[in-house]
């Protein structure tokens, strides 16, 4: 950005309690974040399921690898945007909450305005201790206290029965109280669930944008802050390279293959691509 890194961070702080909620489009590399700021977006996100599948690795299994790329697209994303950016960094790549603290710091020197921190395990195994997770919380805020710090909470997360939400709720308030500047619960999309979190989760909610579940009109008026729209750009970004490449082959024109309402690749789909040997 033309402006320095303290307004960016100060900037996408104040985002989220403006009188509009912050839709956050999610890149993948350079280009994609670099489009959607030129877009007129007012932050960016990165996905971590589409940083890490372009470079060949499946998301959520705290590879170094994974950890790598992540940091080298913040690295190459300083100076480049518009807009602040913010960061996924899964869980924190496996790490103790002395090296998630050190990752954030790194971050936070590469230009980034805010991370994203998960509680889910490696790999689906599950949940993080909650006291752990306040710990890496807590390191972060001590090595880099202006990112924004979004605390990921996967109760919800890829699970057929999420437990009550007063489990979510919990574990908010002991992440809001190591440090955590907002509350992120990928997974919820009844109406009535959002209403109960933005009512019992005293700091910005954010939700993920569920295609056919939610519009951004209805989620500002429950009182969501933050809408992310996750790995679905990358997605759909991928589905419409095959739509386009199915048409040429079937002696169409790729600009017919506009995709517009059409399928998006699936999460596990992603996973299995770059898991499955060659």
């Amino acid at each position: 950005m033309s402006t320095s890194p303290e307004y960016a961070t100060f900037h996408f702080h104040a985002l989220h309690h403006a009188d509009q909620p912050l839709l956050l489009p999610n890149a993948w590399d350079v280009i994609s974040a670099v489009a959607l700021a030129k877009a007129g977006y007012a932050a960016v996100g990165t996905t971590s399921l589409g940083v890490a599948a372009a470079h060949g690795y499946p998301d959520g299994r705290a590879l170094a690898e994974a950890r790598d790329a992540t940091v080298a697209l913040a690295l190459r994303l300083n100076g480049r945007l518009t807009c602040p950016y913010t960061v996924d960094v899964e869980g924190g790549f496996g790490g103790d909450p002395g090296q998630v603290g050190d990752l954030a710091a790194e971050l936070a020197e590469a230009g980034a305005a805010g991370l994203n921190l998960e509680d889910g395990l490696p790999g689906g195994e599950g949940l993080q201790d909650v006291e752990r997770q306040a710990e890496s919380i807590s390191a972060v805020k001590e090595r880099a206290p202006g990112l924004y710090l979004n605390a990921r909470i996967d109760t919800h997360w890829l699970a057929d029965s999420p437990p009550p939400l007063s489990v979510t709720l919990a574990r908010a308030e002991a992440y809001l109280a190591a440090g955590a500047d907002g509350i992120f619960v990928p997974g919820v999309v009844a109406d009535e669930e959002i209403s109960a979190l933005v009512a019992g989760v005293p700091a910005p909610l954010n939700i993920l944008f569920t295609p056919g579940r939610h519009t951004l009109s209805r989620l500002a008026e429950l009182g969501v802050r933050r809408i992310s729209t996750g790995s679905l750009l990358f997605r759909t970004a991928l589905q419409a390279t095959l739509t386009a490449a199915d048409a040429i082959r079937t002696g169409g024109q790729p600009t017919e293959a506009s995709g517009a309402g059409g399928e998006v690749l699936g999460y596990e789909e992603v996973q299995r691509l770059v898991t499955e040997e060659e």
